[in-house]
């Protein structure tokens, strides 16, 4: 039997069987972050961070976001910030799969005219932020959960920050305004892969105990692994009424190809047709 977990928007379906078709929609989405990365030539992209989070964009855009397609400007929708905006990668597979884009537009990816840039903002492909510069997409959050709420709705807002930004000040100050205001209708998820541009995170500035930051923070406080599924769906039912939540997923940056798995030469890097094909191997053979 299914178990059915209720949020306060939704059924959460923690069901073995839903596990399992998200981690068939991650393999996919990490096919076509290969396709996407391949397809950019000299440029580059940044595979690295967009493999580490592709599970929880699978279950986000999978099971968890409340939106519809067809009407991506409808108002009750839940909003999606992806705060480390350099998750391209993953985040417009994701959209293909949830039916907003067409899957042939991922590889016009940075093509001039195309709709698939680096960092746009787009209601019709169901994108609501444009963000590079680190540290500011909370805020936004926060004043979109801020908003909804006094218009009386019940979305939720989804921020998806990476580990290395945390080391941006105003983004401490974010928590403490999210506790001041009780915003149980934001939901933050830290990509804890350990890897920042500049190095392991820990010897950059270091973050442990993250765990015990937030809950001093008096945010519910939720961890699991960042690449297991079902991990993931008992995360997301596990947000509580009252607080704001934050759910502190493991990964691995560069998660699913051996040669780019935690290193951060691959933030931002070339792949070659000799290494895209290696990885796409190694991809179809996992299990």
């Amino acid at each position: 039997m299914s178990e059915m977990v209720l949020d306060k928007h939704r059924t959460i379906d923690c069901s073995a069987q839903k596990a399992e078709e998200l981690r068939e929609m991650a393999k996919r989405m990490r096919l076509d972050a290969l396709d996407m990365a391949l397809s950019t030539g000299q440029k580059g992209s940044h595979l690295g961070g967009s493999l580490s989070c592709i599970e929880i964009l699978a279950v986000l855009y999978g099971e968890v976001l409340r939106i519809d397609p067809k009407r991506p400007e409808w108002e009750e929708r839940d909003r999606f910030i992806p705060s480390k905006n350099h998750c391209t990668l993953a985040h417009f597979p994701a959209l293909a799969e949830a039916g907003y884009i067409d899957k042939s537009e991922l590889v016009e990816f940075t093509k001039d005219g195309g709709r698939m840039t680096g960092y746009p903002r787009n209601l019709e492909i169901g994108l609501e932020y444009s963000g590079g510069s680190l540290g500011m997409a909370i805020s936004v959050g926060i004043g979109i959960a801020l908003a909804s709420r006094e218009q009386g709705r019940s979305n939720r807002v989804y921020v998806m920050m990476g580990d290395g930004e945390l080391n941006e000040g105003c983004i401490w100050e974010a928590f403490m305004s999210a506790y001041q205001y009780r915003l149980d209708n934001l939901v933050v998820i830290i990509d804890r892969n350990h890897l920042s541009y500049d190095g392991d995170t820990e010897e950059v500035m270091a973050l442990e105990s993250l765990e015990d930051k937030m809950k001093a923070f008096n945010w519910n406080t939720i961890c699991c692994n960042g690449h297991d599924t079902g991990d993931l769906l008992r995360a997301f039912s596990a947000i509580k009424e009252g607080v704001p939540n934050i759910i502190i997923a493991d990964t691995v940056k560069g998660k699913g190809v051996s040669f780019i798995e935690n290193r951060r030469e691959w933030h931002h890097s070339r792949i070659s047709q000799e290494q895209y094909e290696q990885a796409r191997q190694e991809v179809l053979a996992a299990d």
